[in-house]
């Protein structure tokens, strides 16, 4: 998925409702606030809640880092 996608405007967490950030990779979208990344498969976002995968701290301090 690319940066400028209108969709990632849209795009919110299914647990939280909050939005989500995309990866600097492209290949999954971050919530920040849950520390969960989301894959993105074939260009389509895994939002389902059994999808979120938890995120550690040192990969939360790179990811805030490059958002």
């Amino acid at each position: 998925m690319k940066p400028d996608n209108p969709l990632l405007k849209i795009l919110a967490c299914p647990l939280d409702k909050g939005p989500l950030i995309l990866e600097e990779n492209g290949d999954a979208l971050y919530n920040p606030r849950l520390r969960r990344r989301y894959p993105i498969v074939d260009g389509i976002p895994q939002l389902l809640p059994s999808s979120g995968e938890p995120v550690a701290d040192q990969e939360q301090d790179r990811l805030l880092d490059s958002a």
